[in-house]
């Protein structure tokens, strides 16, 4: 009986294909195992007889070899019929495999090349599918590798019998070794397969140069994102100053390739079957308007994680070059293609994956020939920029501006060509009526006067100015990417990234010229400009608007010149004041004294440009944006503040997240998850969109696991104080030396001013100062004394609950400390006194670590607070600490008023979560403390 073949949940109804396969095994499994029978069988016995050696090959692994054999023997068609099943399983099974079941299929496609089936191709062709680009799972990258592992080790018999494969190998393997090269500090299997990757495709490129051409001019487009790797750059040199090094006869110029149209079968390689129809059915037979929840399925189920983002960019190439639709569907409601393609362009997070999506996009307007190419590959571009306006006219914008500068900057020596191309391709679709006219594009109020222009000049034939104001790139060398980020993934572009593991130094020098890097700083900081200056109108529209705008001058500025970061004009303190300026004319200053009571400030301040500001710190890091910080410390505004304010507001979230997520269930918790903590949620959807997983791409059960995520939450906390603490350390170098000051004293004042602010609350602000910055907090005299100055009874009965369970350090363990700290209290007034000793008492219990050598407490009687009559004994030596209170030091305390206070507490206090608490920490001590003294204890016996 051979083993199982599916991995199936139990919902799942069984496939027809593994059911036939698995019957026809059963019945003729008898005449599986030698000695076989002699005589030929007919037609259908053939068939049943196939699908039954199929099965035992894939599910009994030590028989495969005696399964193959027996096929062998039988074969009648050259083994068509098993390579066409085999394929099939492949193509619709291949994710519920089983391990062993996988490796087996792998197994027998070699032994079909071996035996140069009929169509092995098709079979390998199907295998490479199921390879996911961006996908680093075990599985997905052991599959590669024993992919590139059979390419290399059956050569000879590919190059001799099917060598149209090798084509697809090299496409598929030039587009996951983009992928794979963008991983800095990768893995040894990684590494080796990269080294296999390289093997293959250079050995494809100087052995076999002539198939290479087959594919056509996307051959450019994938080797462009390879530049930076030391293997290819021989190879571009050749490509571009020595063509005849490949020794292909005619083949004397790289524009030749550029004139080649891409064959579509290609752009099916990098999408799995699944996603290919999946799209398929998006756009035959889904209305447009009903589109938004197959999307967002869609996105959920191939952009689950931040690295799988690169697939957009083949499928654009394929909704553009592999999917025509018919003249019905067309004239239909079914949501066009140009529609597909903008929400894609939208998708995409990354700088570099959205440039290579538009050169996806465009990358046949460059070279187009009516002749031998296609108008349906061209048409979707022009149509989402007729359509686009006035709508989302930044998209036409910008994908206008991305033409301008490919036609300038793409190929600098075959500019002529391209322009040609571009051309050619607006002529074409005006005169098939793709656009009757561009009226609507050339004369668009909302774009840009300098693009209408240039657009004006290219159609009339005016070749130039078309790049006036965007800088051509000058000596680039012969072909160059328009945009560094175009051909090279962001870990390539910076010279040296110091803030990644695993990060690692990069000579881009032999690739691309420094001019080049500046000139792409300088087209970013000409659009910082303007999008500061359509700010204003930005927060005039709405917030929603307001923080749009804002969000993308502060991503371009931290991105602006990355590679470079000397090369920057746009100061900090000229962008700090502007922004505030705009802000404030209209209304909003930027972090203002919260002063609204809570419920109100959670609505606004949640959706505010401070807290958008606060948020790309925490995650960037950046250097300018620290820059911005101290300029608008530097200036009055209480910067310090709001970031510690953040930070304690998200431990208090995530804390009351997690007990509700041990309190609650099912509706209940989702319906209170975003209302109960809505700092929480803003900060992770922001997280999750800074780590390009936005929050609308998955679907409500998976959001909501995100939020109660309780490492997520740690960690989102921690990188919070963390950064609010390397502000405050940034912000002691720019001080005069005359207002020198520690980190504890910027805390104290920060913590003052968050204090005094009403739409704090206090509790939680100090709870997170004394557990996140204990090195800054524990033991310091202004701090406890802002502590017991500010929070009510109520709230130090939460922090003596918290101090009982050990969750929480007021004082700390330093015996000098905790002396000075008893004498400074002396001076203080008496509310402050009555709070601190009873906070002092209960820690000094409930800790297990602190020995006082010789230190006595002379209370007084229970029920009476007399902190004057405090009398200290010997004083407290310093030194370690190895034993527990004493026994004479707990009666004494316990004698001391303490618990009668939570008892005055339970009976008096008018809040019931008060009382609650106040009820819970008596049982606690009820618990801790023997027993004989708890029964002498008034206060006990009175309980």
């Amino acid at each position: 009986m051979g083993a199982k073949l599916l991995q199936l949940a139990p919902h799942e109804a069984e496939n027809r294909l593994e059911l036939s396969l698995r019957q026809a095994f059963r019945l003729l499994e008898p005449k599986l195992r030698p000695p076989f029978p002699l005589e030929i069988p007919t037609s259908d016995e053939y068939s049943d007889l196939t699908r039954a050696i199929l099965y035992g090959a894939l599910t009994e692994t030590r028989l495969a070899k005696t399964h193959v054999k027996h096929l062998h023997a039988i074969v009648t068609d050259g083994y068509a019929l098993f390579v066409n099943l085999l394929a099939r399983i492949v193509n619709e099974l291949y994710d519920k495999l089983v391990e062993t079941a996988k490796a087996q299929v792998l197994w027998a496609a070699g032994e079909m090349v071996d035996v140069s089936a009929v169509g092995f191709g098709e079979l390998l062709v199907s295998l490479l599918r199921q390879i996911v680009g961006g996908d680093f799972r075990g599985g997905n990258l052991w599959l590669c590798f024993e992919m590139v592992s059979l390419f290399l080790g059956k050569w000879d018999c590919l190059v001799e019998e099917d060598p149209s494969v090798l084509t697809s190998a090299l496409y598929s393997f030039l587009r996951l070794l983009a992928d794979h090269c963008r991983v800095t500090g990768a893995d040894s299997k990684l590494e080796a397969l990269k080294r296999l990757e390289i093997e293959f495709c250079v050995k494809m490129l100087r052995m076999q140069f002539g198939l290479c051409l087959k594919i056509g001019r996307d051959l450019i487009r994938l080797l462009q994102d390879l530049v930076h790797v030391t293997e290819f750059r021989a190879i571009w040199r050749d490509l571009v100053s020595n063509p005849g090094e490949f020794g292909v006869a005619g083949f004397s110029d790289i524009a030749q390739l550029y004139s080649m149209r891409t064959s579509s079968r290609y752009f099916l390689l990098r999408l799995t079957p699944e996603a290919e129809r999946q799209l398929r059915f998006l756009l035959t037979h889904v209305k447009l308007g009903n589109q938004k929840r197959h999307q967002t399925w869609f996105a959920s189920k191939f952009f689950c994680t931040p690295d799988r983002e690169t697939l957009i960019v083949d499928i654009v190439r394929f909704v553009c070059c592999a999917h025509h639709p018919s003249q019905e569907i067309i004239h239909s409601n079914i949501i066009p293609r140009w529609a597909v393609i903008g929400w894609l362009l939208k998708s995409c997070r990354k700088i570099y994956v959205e440039a290579n999506a538009k050169l996806a996009l465009f990358y046949d307007w460059l070279f187009f020939d009516e002749r031998v190419d296609k108008m349906m590959n061209i048409e979707p571009a022009l149509s989402l920029m007729v359509h686009s306006i006035p709508d989302y006219i930044e998209l036409t914008h910008t994908l206008l501006e991305f033409l301008f500068l490919l036609v300038d900057n793409y190929d600098v020596e075959r500019k002529d060509m391209i322009s040609s191309g571009v051309s050619s391709s607006f002529s074409l679709l005006i005169n098939k009526g793709v656009s009757c006219n561009l009226e609507n594009l050339t004369s668009a109020e909302t774009l840009s006067p300098p693009l209408k222009e240039k657009l004006r000049c290219f159609l009339s034939g005016t070749r130039f100015g078309i790049a006036e104001k965007i800088q051509p790139a000058k000596n680039l060398g012969r072909l160059i990417s328009m945009e560094v980020r175009t051909a090279l993934p962001e870990e390539h572009v910076t010279y040296v990234q110091n803030d990644e593991v695993g990060a690692k130094s990069v000579d881009t020098s032999a690739s691309f010229p420094t001019k080049f890097l500046t000139i792409t700083s300088e087209i970013q900081e000409n659009d910082i400009q303007n999008l500061v200056e359509g700010l204003r109108k930005a927060i005039m529209n709405s917030n929603e608007s307001c923080l749009q705008a804002l969000e993308q001058i502060l991503d371009m500025y931290i991105n602006v010149g990355s590679d470079l970061p000397t090369h920057c004009s746009v100061s900090p303190e000229v962008l700090s004041l502007t922004i505030a300026r705009e802000l404030e004319s209209n209304g909003y200053k930027l972090f203002a004294p919260l002063e609204r009571p809570q419920d109100d400030l959670d609505v606004d301040e949640c959706k505010s440009p401070t807290t958008l500001i606060i948020c790309k710190y925490l995650f960037s890091k950046s250097e300018r944006l620290v820059q911005m910080l101290l300029f608008w410390s530097r200036n009055g505004f209480p910067v310090g503040a709001h970031l510690l304010y953040y930070a304690s507001r998200l431990a208090y979230e995530a804390d009351m997240a997690n007990h509700m997520v041990r309190e609650l269930m099912g509706d209940s918790l989702h319906e209170l998850i975003n209302t109960r903590v809505p700092f929480l949620m803003g900060h992770l959807d922001r997280y999750l969109a800074f780590s390009d997983k936005r929050r609308k791409n998955f679907p409500e059960p998976l959001i909501s696991a995100a939020a109660i995520d309780r490492e997520l939450a740690v960690t989102l906390v921690q990188d919070a104080f963390f950064a609010y603490r390397h502000y405050l350390l940034r912000l002691t170098t720019i001080l005069p030396k005359e207002a020198d000051r520690t980190l504890s004293e910027l805390l104290v004042f920060d913590v003052l001013s968050c204090s005094e602010w009403k739409g704090v609350k206090s509790q939680f602000l100090y709870h997170s100062v004394f557990t996140q910055l204990s090195d800054l907090s524990i033991g310091e005299e202004h701090v406890i004394r802002l502590l017991v100055s500010h929070l009510n009874d109520g709230d130090i009965v939460n922090i003596k609950f918290d101090i009982g369970q050990r969750k929480l350090s007021i004082v700390g363990e330093n015996v000098e400390t905790v002396h000075d700290l008893i004498q400074s209290s002396l001076h203080w007034g008496a509310d402050e006194q009555h709070k601190f000793w009873s906070l002092i008492r209960l820690e000094l219990v409930a800790s297990q670590s602190v020995s006082l050598k010789s230190a006595r407490f002379e209370c007084p009687a229970a029920g009476v607070d007399d902190p004057e009559g405090v009398r200290l004994g010997n004083r407290v030596s310093g030194g370690g600490y190895a034993g527990a209170v004493s026994e004479q030091c707990r009666r004494n305390v316990v004698s001391a008023s303490m618990v009668t206070q939570l008892l005055l507490l339970v009976q008096s206090a008018s809040m019931e979560r008060v009382k609650r608490k106040a009820q819970l920490l008596l049982k606690l001590l009820r618990g801790s403390w023997p027993e004989d003294l708890i029964r002498k204890s008034y206060d006990f016996a009175h309980s």
